[in-house]
């Protein structure tokens, strides 16, 4: 058996579950984390896994709802995020989110305690050194500039980018709850994991309008021709689409009833908890560039928001990713050096709980080469199956952009479907399908090994 150590770059989501996923297998790591001696536009911490975006994972609905199926396959291949997720969770309906300060050091303790992982705090400010035989980069969105550009030096493309947004945090006992209220859409959950503040069509109005005509930040040189992402739109991008973008995105004010009041609400703005004393609410969807001093004017527009105090305002910041369907083979590995594999948002996936499944593969695929042992795909008929294949050739190269996994991504299951039923037949036959191939691909690897 080889020893040396499998070179993890990056300690975010990916980093630290390729790490996990690699030891777990009895190879050792090295992971390269370079917080704090180098910061980033987005992170506030030295925290290995710290989110930055927000605090969701999204759904945990394991039987209708992609997002919730790629949750379920994260905890049968033993992953590290969804374990220490579960530990750090608060409420949030049907969806899974986190406490970032327990989640962060939770996943960091249990790297820092492994005995087959060394963590090395610096950057790599370059290509990794020729005798590292077996690298994994998860640098994820905010790679330093000097390994960006080594990356884009050895592979002749120009990296992609696009904006991601960070939406702002609200002291919960600052909410006036005489006008706002808790209910989560169609009561899912415990029925009250959401706080909604309600707007009449006047007050939405005014406040869309109010979005159009705030200032905002300046961008850098490098980043004004930079893109969105679709599904990380800025408040104000939405806002400028047409007046009714918001009423049908964030926004919307179905499956909600107001206590206070028998009207009917025209658009709700609603605040998911973002730890696990309850004391901090983050304002869903609303991800912005403004000017700090202009959130606090505009924000404070929101019903239930009059008197708001922020932990934390909304910013921007760029995201990087390569052209993975035409730069890395099935196995996560460069072409053009075939010793380093990308994982994470790096590779043109987009999410938390997509970048650590990535994460997943890349180190299992690692470590199993490290051993001798076949590395062997997931089929694509399971959530971990169709996100690798999107990214390493199931997707359009020259229209690449990043991606969350969704049922769009998998093979059509077998049947028709009908009655008034039949879209969450399909999906559930989409799960039932996934988790019984998964399980078998789990199976056939402890039987190679």
């Amino acid at each position: 058996m080889n020893t040396k150590p499998i070179h993890i770059i990056g300690g975010g989501m990916a980093g630290s579950e390729a790490a996990w996923q690699a030891a777990q297998m009895g190879v050792p790591v090295v992971l390269h984390e370079m917080r704090p001696h180098v910061k980033t536009p987005a992170h506030k911490t030295d925290g290995l896994a710290e989110l930055v975006c927000s605090n969701s994972f999204r759904s945990d609905d394991m039987e209708h709802n992609a997002v919730g199926l790629l949750h379920e396959e994260m905890r049968r291949c033993g992953s590290l995020i969804m374990r220490e997720g579960k530990k750090a969770a608060v409420p949030a309906g049907g969806a899974l989110a986190v406490d970032r300060d327990i989640f962060s050091a939770g996943v960091t303790k249990a790297l820092t305690d492994h005995p087959l992982i060394t963590i090395e705090r610096g950057e790599v400010s370059g290509l990794p050194p020729e005798e590292w035989d077996s690298v994994i980069i998860a640098t994820g969105p905010l790679t330093s500039a000097l390994l960006a550009e080594a990356i884009r030096n050895l592979t002749g493309e120009d990296s992609l980018a696009f904006f991601d947004a960070i939406a702002p945090i609200v002291h919960k006992d600052s909410i006036n709850m005489d006008v706002a209220w808790f209910q989560s859409r169609y009561d899912k959950g415990t029925g009250k994991d959401y706080i909604n503040c309600p707007m009449n069509e006047a007050q939405y109005n005014a406040f869309v309008q109010a979005l159009l005509t705030a200032e905002y930040g300046d961008f850098k040189e490098w980043e004004k021709d930079t893109p969105y992402f679709d599904g990380c739109l800025p408040v104000e991008v939405m806002a400028a689409r047409g007046v009714e973008t918001l009423r049908f995105g964030p926004m919307k004010p179905v499956g909600l009833t107001n206590p206070n009041s028998p009207e009917r609400p025209y658009a709700v703005v609603q605040l998911r908890q973002d730890n696990a004393l309850g004391t901090l609410y983050n304002i869903v969807g609303f991800q912005t560039k403004m000017k700090y001093g202009e959130q606090t004017r505009v924000f404070k527009m929101i019903p239930g928001l009059e008197n708001a105090e922020f932990a934390r305002l909304g910013g921007l910041h760029r995201n990087t990713f390569i052209n993975s369907p035409k730069l890395l083979n099935e196995t996560l590995q460069l072409k053009a050096m075939p010793r380093i594999r990308f994982a994470g948002q790096i590779t043109g996936c987009e999410g938390y709980v997509e970048s650590a499944s990535v994460g997943i593969l890349a180190g299992r695929f690692a470590a199993a080469e490290k051993l001798g042992q076949p590395m062997e795909l997931p089929p694509v008929t399971t959530a971990l199956g169709a996100l690798l294949n999107h990214i390493t050739g199931g997707a359009e190269a020259e229209t690449f952009q990043p991606m969350n996994i969704n049922f769009g991504l998998f093979p059509q299951p077998e049947g028709k479907f009908r009655g008034k039923n039949k879209k969450m037949d399909k999906k559930k036959a989409y799960t039932s399908r996934a988790l019984n191939d998964l399980d078998g691909w789990l199976n056939s690897l402890k039987i190679a090994a």
